[in-house]
C-alpha cells in the first residue's frame, strides 16, 4: 500500500520526507515484527506468545510515534502531518486485514 501511494504523493507535491520516513519505518518494523511473531508461535506457552506479541505491538507503536515526532521536529509541520496520517492509514488497514485473516488461520485443520 505504501509503495502504491508513493507516486501519488510525488506527483501531488506532498511532503516527501514525512512519507519516506514513516513508510520506511513501517516497512522495517513490519518485517521485524513478522520475524519475531513467527518465533513466538514456536513457543509452547500461550502466555509467552501473548506477551511477545503484545510487546511487539507496543514496540512498533512507540517506534512509529518517535519517528513521527522526529520528522515533525526535523522537517516542516507538513512532514510530521504526512507521517502521522500515513501511520494512521497503514495501521488501520493492517488492523482490519489482521482481524479478517487471523480467524481463518486459526480454523484451518491441522495436517
Amino acid at each position: 500500500m505504501i509503495v502504491l501511494a508513493a507516486p501519488f504523493v510525488l506527483l501531488m507535491g506532498g511532503p516527501v520526507l514525512g512519507f519516506a520516513v514513516a513508510g520506511g519505518v513501517w516497512i522495517v518494523t513490519r518485517f521485524t515484527a513478522a520475524a519475531i511473531e513467527r518465533s513466538a508461535r514456536r513457543s509452547k506457552s500461550p502466555k509467552a506468545q501473548v506477551g511477545i506479541n503484545f510487546g511487539v505491538f507496543m514496540g512498533r507503536a512507540w517506534i512509529m510515534g518517535i519517528a513521527i515526532l522526529v520528522v515533525g521536529l526535523a522537517g516542516d509541520r507538513e512532514d510530521g502531518l504526512m507521517a502521522a496520517l500515513l501511520a494512521l492509514v497503514v495501521f488501520s488497514v493492517y488492523l482490519a486485514t489482521t482481524l479478517i485473516i487471523r480467524p481463518t488461520e486459526r480454523n484451518k485443520p491441522s495436517s
